[in-house]
Parts: structure tokens; sequence; C-alpha cells
């Protein structure tokens, strides 16, 4: 019998360690090579790290858009803090996995649990446009109702649509790593098939078989239809679980309950931090909420007592609640480690442990007083647009040069001269495919930063100029 929230149905097949933490990489069909300093899945976080996608991620959206405190988590810092977590998971299910199963070292250490899910981690919010997920609506908001996007988008073929009227970060982000960086070089990044897999929540195409399929694996979709034969590739090499009666719809990698897991412990408990320090909620309700997470014995009261400043004090708070939420995770996903193999959870982890209540307050706090703060949703309603207005002039101009060619419109050939050489092929002519055209420019809009999205926008409406 399954943990609570899982299918009742038991699936005949199940996954393998082994085969699911595979470090053969994505468009290569040479083994990865062995290096004395550092593992497959170590090179693989350093990938990533150096990306300049992962680095944009300092000017984008945590909670607090553009914000002028500098103390606020952004994506970047957002990121790591994930990853760090998602490390400690790793290592901690990792330890008992190897050991449980008698996996000889030379397969696997348990190291190697906490460096996939660490570098699926850092990667986790690569996808994401600019100001947070209000900016994925806006994306998603200009593709239903901008008589420009209708007309392209009739162009297409039906199952096209939802890539962008369904417009997703984590899509976006399993492109990035796939194709986007390093798109010279077929698999992009070429990371191995563990992160990969790990990296992949929604482990479906958009539009496919979304109706009929039951848990939170299935309430997104995870990659384009432009980027579905990667995937392909990913499930086949890890050893995926397909779900019956749907093509390129996989049940999830174990470990991405994990990554899954760590970003929730984070955004759910820092978020409420960067509230406080931002001023938007008092030191006693935090307090009065983190205060169980914290699971205070004597000594953790006396060291408490002892700090004088308040932030310190929630500062305290919030690593001991981080601590406890990552046990209770382990200590689930051990206990119910078959049914991750077999498929068979629906549910997020942090809804099914003990704290589930605890951190479900957390999370409504959130969305009462932070979400939807003054601050918060005046930027997020000027990102619609921002968002609106970059991506109803760069895909108009894309759409007249592919038609007209030179005799396109002056202003839309001057645009032209702005988009990425990678979109254009450095002729400042775009793709001849319709698809790939507006992929590019989704490419080119949600990649921005938050603050250069913002300078663009006024750039090429006239708001302001350049060096002035």
């Amino acid at each position: 019998m399954g943990p609570p929230g899982s299918g009742g149905h038991r699936l005949p097949m199940t996954m393998d360690w082994v085969r699911l933490l595979s470090r053969r990489r994505l468009g290569s069909q040479r083994p990865s090579e062995a290096s004395r300093a550092r593992t497959s899945f170590q090179r693989d976080y350093d990938r990533i790290v150096f990306t300049s996608a992962f680095r944009r991620m300092q000017d984008k959206t945590q909670v607090f858009p553009l914000a002028e405190s500098d103390y606020v988590r952004t994506r970047l810092t957002h990121s790591l803090e994930v990853s760090s977590v998602g490390r400690t998971l790793g290592s901690l299910v990792g330890e008992v996995v190897v050991q449980r199963h008698g996996i000889p070292p030379a397969l696997l250490v348990p190291a190697d649990f906490g460096a996939v899910v660490a570098a699926a981690c850092l990667a986790h919010d690569l996808g994401n446009p600019p100001f947070g997920h209000s900016g994925e609506d806006a994306i998603r908001s200009w593709f239903r109702e901008s008589a420009t996007a209708q007309r392209v988008l009739a162009g297409l073929a039906e199952e096209l649509y939802p890539d962008f009227l369904a417009f997703e970060g984590n899509a976006q982000g399993f492109r990035i790593l796939s194709r986007l960086q390093g798109a010279e070089v077929p698999g992009g990044l070429q990371l191995t098939g563990a992160v990969l897999g790990t990296f992949s929540k929604y482990p479906r195409t958009a539009g496919q078989c979304a109706e009929g399929l039951a848990g939170v694996a299935f309430r997104k979709h995870g990659f384009f239809r432009h980027d579905a034969a990667h995937f392909r590739e990913v499930a086949e090499v890890v050893g995926l679980l397909p779900v019956a009666g749907c093509r390129d719809v996989w049940y999830r990698h174990p470990l991405a309950w994990l990554v899954e897991a760590a970003d929730d412990i984070c955004y759910r408990i820092i978020d409420i931090e960067d509230g406080f320090r931002e001023g938007h909620l008092r030191y006693d309700e935090v307090h009065e909420l983190l205060w169980p997470l914290a699971s205070p014995d004597q000594a953790f009261e006396k060291r408490y007592a002892s700090l004088r400043r308040e932030r310190a004090r929630i500062e305290y708070l919030r690593a001991r609640a981080i601590n406890e939420a990552a046990e209770q995770v382990s200590d689930f996903f051990l206990q119910h480690e078959a049914d991750f193999l077999a498929g068979q959870v629906e549910q997020e982890i942090l809804a099914q442990i003990p704290a589930a209540r605890a951190l479900a307050a957390l999370q409504e706090l959130a969305v009462e007083r932070l979400y939807f703060s003054r601050p918060v949703v005046e930027i997020a309603a000027a990102g619609y647009g921002v968002l609106g207005g970059l991506l109803e002039a760069f895909v108009a101009a894309v759409e007249d040069l592919a038609a007209r060619g030179e005799h396109a419109d002056t202003r839309n050939r001057m645009l032209a001269h702005l988009l990425p050489e990678q979109l254009t092929g450095g002729r400042h002519r775009p793709a001849e495919d319709p698809y790939e055209r507006l992929l590019g420019v989704t490419d080119f809009v949600s990649g921005m930063t938050d603050s250069f999205a913002v300078s663009l926008y006024k750039m090429i409406t006239g708001i302001s100029l350049p060096g002035r």
C-alpha cells in the first residue's frame, strides 16, 4: 500500500537506481570521462554555474521585484539555497539507498545522490522569465490576447499551440540546458541523464494527456515539442517509466521529488524571512509560525534566548526549521522508496510529512501578505506591459522580415539588429519555420533580466534613450 495521496494501482515495473543515476551525457554517445578531481555530476554543477543563464538570475525576481534592498533573495541566491538543501536531501537518501540495495562503490556512492540533486536544484529556475511567476502569466496572456500572436499561431499546427498559450518556465529551463546554452553542440551543455532527469519535475509535453492524469507531477509540462526528442533520449538513458497510452509522458525520476521538496522548503520558509526583513511581517507572527517547525529542545531554547536582535532570532529559527523539514522529507522518501521507484506517488512530499500543516500556514501567510502586497503587485502589473510590449514588437518584426525580407518595414529591420545572433543566424534574417521563429523570440524575451527587459522596452517605445 502506497503513502497517503499515492495511486492505488501498482505498476508491474520499477525504476533502477544505477540506471537512474546514469553518467551518460545528452547528445554524446561516449561515456562521461572520469576525473580524479570531480565526478561527472560535480562537473554538471560547474557547467551550470558558468552559464550566462545562471548569471542572469542575479537580476530576476524571487518575491520582491527590482528590490532596492540588497538583502532580499533573487532567483540566483534562492537557487543556491535550494541547491544546498537539495544536496543534503540527496546525501541523506543516498546513504541509506546504497546500503539498502548493496550497490558497490564502483557504481554509486552516497555523495552521487547529493551531487545530482544539488545540480538539478541549481538549475531549477533557469527558465523563469523576468518578474517571476507573473512573467510566465504575462507571456501566456500575450499569446492568448494579442492579434499578432493569433495570426502567427494560426500558421502553426494546432498541437504546437500549448507551447505558447501555456508557456512554462520549467520547459524553458530544459530547453536552456539541452539546447540554448552551448547551442553549437548537440545536447547543449551535455549534462548527464541523471541530472537532466532529476531536473524535470514535469516529464511530459504541453497538452499531452493533460486532462486525464492525476498527481502533481503532471500538473504542468516540462519540455516543448521542439525539445521532445532530447527528453526521449534522457528518459531512455535513465529508464523512466512511460505512462501507458500517452506519448511523451513519463513518471517522475524519483530524485525529482527531492528537488521539488528542497524548493518548497526554501521558498515557504525563506520568503517569510524576506517578508520580515522588508517590514511586511511582524516579528511575533513570524516567530509564532516558525517556532513549531524548529522542534525546539532545551539547548535550542537557551541559544535562542541569548540572541538579542530580532533579526538574529528569525535567522536562527529559519535555519533550524529548514534542517528539521529536510530530516522529515528524507525520512518520508526512504519509508516509501518503492513507491517513488514505481511512479506511485501523487502528492508532493511536503504535504505528507509531520510538518505539513505548519508549512502550509507559512504559505498561506505569504500569499496573504507578501505575494499580493502593493509593491509586488505594482511591478508585476507593469511587467505585463513590458513583456507584452517586447513580444509584440519583436514577433511582428520577425514575421515582417520573414515575409518581406529587405523590403520589410524600416523599424522592423532595425529591431532585427537588437535580436541575438543565435536567433537571426548573424544575417538579421529569421528562421524559415514559423514555429522556430516564435520559439526564438520567446527564448530572447524570457531570458532577459528584470532590469534589461524594462530598459529595452523603454528604449524601443521611445520612453527613454540610451545614455539619457
